[in-house]
């Protein structure tokens, strides 16, 4: 009897495994041989929550009647502080009971907000570079990826001649990440504008993804502060970054009312509600006094002084404006192409640092270093790397 073939979903041909989990299991292999590798690499932040946060999920998770189904929306107490929290943050006022959705991380968010509004077949605007969840979880859904320059001549802001070229008539959704992911650029109120104006010139609607706002960035802002926003936009915030939080999944999603409703539809078929007591912790993180987030950026400052010698130490070039968890830099032009450099520091140096081309074509010249490390390990990445280029130089 001839055994059947197994075969997986056509979907899958369109996108390969997630760069980060091969090259981390690489590492993992490298460190099981005994090397001690430093990983510049993910923007997991590597800092506590406050006390305040984990207090109140010890306290939470041992009573006896928290631990069945949560509703799908979320509590009505953690959805109050995320309004709150705008409005103190962003200035952005919020109805709690109908403008927020939880969510189980910004993926989630991509995830149920791209199966409410877009057909397969129809199109999508994905920036380049950006995070690559936006092609890879488009692309799974059946949807046409169609992608947007911004490069370094343009501040790595759209380049919005291009975008007056491209056919919306199927496009449903675009994509847009500030502070932007890699490249780490601000957003400012006149780029906010402009997008809710094509937004609605084009009938497409501006999905902003807003994890970055409260790291090193002394301006944090909302694409809902802008006059009709509410209208065309969806926001994604996140707890991952800003209050130190990536494992426990916790983010939001604010727009209006009917928006939100139509990725709740998606939500209660695919989801249980978030569990009860991380809900209350996030409530009280969502509290967090001014200085809390000074002292977090405190220690970032300190991490970016470093991260900065590193690439000079590179020879390659950044832009001082940078804001959020990572250091984005060119490459110099002695090098063919950016692994060359990354993969020398990786086996000689024993420290990985981000090719910038896993964010797509335009950042094949650049790397990417993460501030999620400690400072004293930092600095320990910046030794390695000058005694191995000390050693190359003396080589040659």
């Amino acid at each position: 009897m001839k055994t059947k073939q197994y075969i997986p979903a056509d979907r899958l041909g369109g996108v390969k495994e997630y760069y980060f989990s091969k090259k981390l299991r690489q590492i993992a292999e490298m460190k099981a041989q005994g090397k001690d590798i430093i990983s510049l690499g993910i923007g997991s932040p590597d800092m506590p929550p406050s006390k305040a946060t984990t207090d109140s999920l010890a306290k939470e998770s041992s009573r006896k009647d928290i631990h069945g189904y949560q509703s799908y929306v979320g509590m009505p107490l953690l959805r109050q502080e995320m309004a709150t929290w705008y409005q103190q943050i962003y200035g952005v006022s919020l109805d709690p009971a109908t403008e927020i959705q939880p969510l189980m991380g910004s993926k989630e968010g991509i995830l149920h907000t791209t199966l409410a509004f877009v057909n397969p077949g129809e199109k999508v605007l994905v920036p380049n570079p950006g995070y690559p969840t936006y092609t890879s979880l488009s692309k799974l859904l059946g949807a046409e990826v169609v992608y947007y320059d911004l490069k370094e001549e343009n501040e790595w802001m759209p380049d919005w001649e291009q975008l007056e070229e491209i056919d919306c008539t199927d496009v449903k959704l675009m994509w847009v990440n500030y502070p932007h992911m890699p490249t780490g650029i601000p957003a400012n109120k006149l780029l906010f504008e402009r997008l809710v104006a094509f937004a609605k010139k084009k009938g497409i609607i501006i999905v902003h993804d807003n994890p970055y706002s409260l790291i090193l960035n002394k301006e944090p802002i909302s694409i809902m502060s802008v006059e009709g926003a509410k209208d065309c936009c969806i926001e994604f915030n996140s707890l991952s970054k800003s209050h130190n939080m990536a494992g426990w999944r916790i983010g939001m999603l604010i727009s209006n009312p009917q928006f939100v409703s139509w990725i709740v539809q998606v939500i209660s078929n695919i989801n249980s509600g978030m569990f009860g007591p991380l809900q209350m912790a996030a409530a009280e993180a969502l509290k967090a006094p001014k200085e809390w987030y000074q002292n977090n950026n405190k220690e970032y400052e300190q991490r970016r002084k470093i991260a900065t010698r590193i690439m000079k130490l590179l020879d390659c070039t950044y832009r001082e404006e940078q804001v959020g968890l990572f250091l984005w830099g060119k490459i110099p032009n002695r090098y063919a192409d950016v692994e060359q450099l990354t993969e020398k520091i990786l086996h000689q140096a024993d420290v990985f640092i981000t090719p910038g081309f896993i964010f797509g074509s335009n950042g094949k010249r650049y790397i990417r270093i993460s501030l999620c490390c400690t400072v004293e390990r930092l600095a320990e990445a910046e030794a390695r790397i000058e005694k191995v280029l000390l050693q190359n130089t003396q080589q040659h």
